[in-house]
């Protein structure tokens, strides 16, 4: 039986995207499916190159609808950044394998500097090799630095006549093989602190280009390589001095957006696997989906990757509302990054224990599935990067609520060009956001989100009254679990949103309700037991450890759903 929260490739019709989005959406769709199992799953055990996947993306111009921003377009109506439908791009090529989605994600990294920037000509390149069907690429890190952009080695000397010779290397650059365009950070000899950080546009099949390696053993070519002494003309310079930096950071907030989408098509492709193997495999004499702990993790996955979607889709919403003086979105964006990726490596590892040896079968999605969940939450900043980004927001969101207009479920056909002229990548402190309690206040006859909701009052008097003091907030290992306390109201807060607008099934919910309790009390636990935690803290941790609501009659419905995915999607051989 087809589940609605779930994507599946037979009933799968984006009846909510205009006729070109629809075709093109089930385009990708049917050529996975056309391709099968057995060949994908070959691909990616010999670390094939994406070829065959790139030469239909060219065909249909996928690429070029999907990411040519409307002032690029030239007059065509179906390409513009709609964030809603690359939301829903992401999350098939996911389903399929991470390795396509890569190849997609670091175009779009790559091109971010370029539609931020004012060089026209630049901008017209970009547009017209996205139409021949070109890949891109994102050159900011570096094998001695990482992404700490303050330390980049990537040298421009001014060749006299207006441009410069760039020499240095870049590491971990995902396309560097094929990409048209390489969108390359770095600094001028000639100036010293930001006001001599330069973005220019290279070309990988240019003579001074040299590729050096594959640093992963992978069908994603995540490239090392070199310029020596690379002519840069200045039609080729996207920004320079701080704007360059901005650049560089407006464009992972761009792009670290997608991480969440991808881990939840992994998730769904693994879901369908996983429950279909436990209700066929028979366990003394019984299937295996009798057992009681293998009906809970298979339900406490079902409605964790629930939760995923639902804040994912309604993380949309705000990305496409963001304005100048709306900047939620810089919140709910590594939001997406970390929590939902953690979130989807919790539904893997819940069907593993379920699953076992069958998930290490090279035959199956899932065996890759369970690789390729681990990457996501290290890309694009580490889990510890964004929840100690997460916390600046901690204190506006919490206990200083502006007023907004609703924001409507954004499914429109528009162009989200706020995107690329997001200013100066500073400010956070300030950023405010529109009262969190009345998405619970909704709910309050669910039991579980009633009780989840003592819980973020009870966060709301710590932030009062016991927040970390000066020497605390410089212990990041304290700070971090205070941030999953956090993390957790804001991912409920949008969860409650998006089922309001969806009108969510109550058993599911709760249900999902009831996992966000345990969870709240098991961070709160960490907190406690942090060595610099001080008396008032731990008092205060264990003052807000709970348990979920109990109700059999629930959770047995929830199951019902669940069981009922056995046999509901297999991809044919």
């Amino acid at each position: 039986m087809a589940d609605a929260l779930l994507f599946n490739p037979r009933t799968y019709d984006p009846a909510h995207f205009d006729p070109e989005t629809r075709r093109l959406l089930r385009a990708t769709v049917d050529w996975f499916e056309e391709r099968g199992k057995r060949r994908i799953i070959e691909d990616y055990r010999t670390r094939a190159w994406l070829g065959d996947f790139l030469d239909f993306a060219a065909k249909e111009g996928l690429f070029a609808a999907f990411l040519t921003p409307t002032a690029e377009a030239g007059g065509d109506a179906g390409k513009r950044w709609d964030t809603a439908r690359i939301a829903a791009l992401n999350e098939i090529l996911g389903f399929y394998g991470l390795d396509y989605w890569y190849a997609w994600q670091v175009t779009i990294l790559g091109l971010g500097p370029v539609w931020q920037s004012d060089n026209a000509a630049a901008r017209a390149r970009a547009a017209e090799l996205l139409g021949q069907g070109e890949v891109f690429a994102f050159g900011l890190s570096e094998k001695a630095h990482g992404a700490d952009i303050y330390s980049t080695d990537m040298l421009l000397t001014p060749d006299g006549e207006g441009g410069f010779r760039a020499t240095g290397s870049k590491y971990y650059i995902g396309n560097g093989n094929k990409a048209g365009l390489v969108s390359v950070f770095g600094r001028r000899t000639d100036v010293e602190g930001p006001d001599g950080y330069v973005f220019f546009a290279a070309d990988s099949r240019h003579p001074a280009y040299h590729l050096v390696k594959n640093v992963v053993d992978s069908s994603k070519y995540v490239s090392e390589f070199r310029l020596e002494d690379y002519p840069v003309t200045a039609d080729d310079v996207l920004h320079t001095g701080r704007a360059a930096f901005d650049a560089a950071l407006n464009t992972v907030n761009v792009g670290k957006f997608n991480l969440c989408t991808a881990s939840i098509g992994i998730c769904e492709h693994a879901m369908y696997e996983a429950v279909t193997h436990a209700r066929n495999r028979i366990l003394y004499g019984r299937p295996v989906t009798a057992f009681p702990h293998v009906r809970r993790e298979l339900t406490d996955a079902y409605v964790r990757l629930a939760g995923m979607k639902l804040f994912s889709d309604r993380a949309v919403d705000y990305f496409r509302t963001a304005g100048p003086d709306d900047r939620r979105y810089l919140l709910f964006n590594p939001m997406t990054k970390m929590k939902v990726t953690t979130e989807g490596e919790k539904v893997i590892d819940l069907m593993w224990d379920v699953i076992a040896a069958k998930g290490f079968e090279k035959d199956n999605y899932f065996a890759q599935a369970a690789v390729e969940i681990r990457g996501l939450p290290k890309l694009e900043g580490t889990v510890h990067v964004n929840l100690a980004l997460i916390l600046k927001f901690m204190g506006n969101h919490l206990l200083a609520p502006a007023a907004y207009e609703p924001v409507p479920t954004r499914l429109d056909a528009a162009d989200d060009a706020f995107l690329f002229r997001q200013g100066p990548a500073r400010g956070l402190g300030s950023v405010r956001f529109h009262d969190w309690r009345p998405a619970f206040d909704a709910y309050d006859r669910l039991p579980n989100v009633a009780r989840f909701r003592e819980q973020a009052d009870a966060l709301c008097d710590f932030v009062r009254t016991a927040a970390p003091d000066e020497a605390q907030s410089r212990d990041l290992d304290l700070l971090l679990a205070v941030g999953q306390l956090f993390a957790l109201v804001v991912h409920a807060q949008l969860v409650l949103e998006q089922a309001a607008l969806t009108g969510l099934d109550d058993d599911v919910l709760d249900e999902l309700f009831a996992v966000l309790v345990r969870d709240f009390s098991g961070h709160a636990v960490e907190l406690h037991g942090k060595d610099s935690a001080t008396e008032a803290q731990q008092a205060w941790a264990l003052g807000a450890v709970r348990r979920p609501v109990v109700d059999e009659a629930r959770t047995a419905r929830v199951w019902a759903r669940v069981e009922a995915l056995s046999g509901a999607y297999e991809m044919k051989p």
